[in-house]
């Protein structure tokens, strides 16, 4: 998989100012950061579950 270098990284950005505009990418950040953050809240409350699960399966083992 190629590393994205300093200038495809530049280009990305302009390529969003022109389709978003400078007023919505803030937005659209905003919006990509809490959706980022209610997944790792899900996933983490999914691992805590199984580690629950696990503990209990091994107190009836014992």
């Amino acid at each position: 998989m190629p590393n994205i270098g300093f200038g495809s990284l530049v280009l990305i950005v302009i390529v969003a100012l022109l389709i978003f505009g400078p007023k919505k990418l803030p937005e659209l950040g905003k919006a990509a950061g809490n959706t980022l953050r209610e997944f790792k809240n899900a996933t983490k409350g999914l691992a805590d579950d199984d580690e629950d699960q696990k503990g209990k399966n091994k107190e009836e083992v014992k």
